[in-house]
């Protein structure tokens, strides 16, 4: 297979902090010569574990990006044992677009691993993140939330494992994470997920659901601070105490939990994040909104459990996911 056209402007191996690009060319109509340049920080300070930090992987989620670009400016060589990279906006088109996925050539980055070096631009990213920055980490943890059309409570996440130690490790840094709530994450399209490319390697991936809408909260923003540098001292790169947070653990015991709208219109809520829901309760109604004197659509849960995920804004389209349901396991 062929090289990556992507040159890092940073040395992964030297010590001390670097701040640089992933350079790669994009030739378009207003710059013939031109490239995709992705903001890295490197720090590293001597023999250690290493962490690899993303936020961005969707560009319109935002408190991994604010965690990580506050991280990048402040965190000094002689506090880390080992090695950080952080990369606060893996798609770096759909970042500054403010787009789930990119607007050069529509790549959703979490569908797009392992990647091609000869492929579009989003295959071209996640190619060197699968060949060249997955193979040097020992942890991963890749931030989201819900962007512009889902809203979460404030979780982070790692999923059942076939390796029971592997699992045992990222379920570890969930709870040192220390959200409000913690998730055993289940997937309903795991396929080209950068979490699977990880996992496969053997490296221990946790990744988080910190709000959405399209936007952070201070509340939001604040939990991601805090949580990475929880799972950095988890880790023995950050020396310091963790900062405790109580947490309530939550299943996504199957297919069950995800609920999705067969019609589009108005929808209307009738449960909002953190609610008890009971099988059969209707979570929220859709309006026909072509004419007035219709019945709306009745979305009925189909388990016992809480509101963990619901559509945001207020119109949904036929297919979208309506709401999403988690089981209480732990407090």
């Amino acid at each position: 297979m062929r090289a990556s056209p992507i040159s890092p402007t940073v040395d992964f191996s030297a010590d001390g902090v670097q701040h640089g690009f992933l350079r790669l060319p994009y030739s378009r109509d207003d710059s013939a010569w031109g490239s995709v340049m992705i903001p890295v920080t490197v720090v590293k300070n001597g023999e250690g574990p290493t962490a690899l930090l993303t936020g961005g992987n969707h560009g319109d989620e935002y408190e991994g990006p604010i965690a990580l670009f506050d991280l990048a400016r402040s965190l000094k060589a002689e506090e880390v044992s080992g090695r950080v990279i952080i990369v606060p906006a893996m798609n770096y088109p759909a970042f500054l677009a403010g787009t789930r996925t990119s607007p050069v050539d529509k790549g959703n980055m979490n569908r797009s691993f392992p990647g091609a070096p000869d492929g579009t631009v989003t295959q071209k990213i996640a190619d060197f993140f699968q060949r060249v920055l997955l193979p040097l980490a020992d942890i991963v943890l890749d931030f989201h939330s819900g962007g512009k059309t889902l809203d979460f409570l404030p979780f982070c996440a790692a999923h059942i494992l076939p390796d029971k130690a592997q699992e045992a490790k990222a379920f570890d840094l969930v709870h040192a994470f220390g959200a409000p709530w913690s998730m055993k994450m289940l997937e309903i399209d795991a396929v080209g997920m950068y979490d699977t490319a990880a996992e496969a390697m053997g490296k221990i991936f946790i990744t988080t659901e910190l709000g959405g809408g399209g936007t952070s909260t201070a509340k939001s923003a604040g939990i991601a601070k805090a949580g990475v540098a929880n799972v950095l001292k988890a880790a023995g790169i950050l020396k310091g105490p963790i900062e405790a947070a109580q947490t309530t653990w939550l299943d996504m015991p199957d297919g069950n939990c995800f609920l999705f709208a067969e019609d589009g219109g108005l929808i209307e809520p009738l449960f909002d994040l953190g609610d008890t829901v009971r099988m059969g309760d209707i979570v929220a109604r859709i309006y026909p909104v072509g004419r007035t004197g219709e019945e709306p659509l009745n979305i009925r849960a189909k388990m016992n459990g809480i509101l963990a995920a619901r559509h945001f804004p207020g119109l949904i389209k036929s297919g979208d996911c309506v709401s999403v349901l988690a089981s209480v396991v732990m407090t």
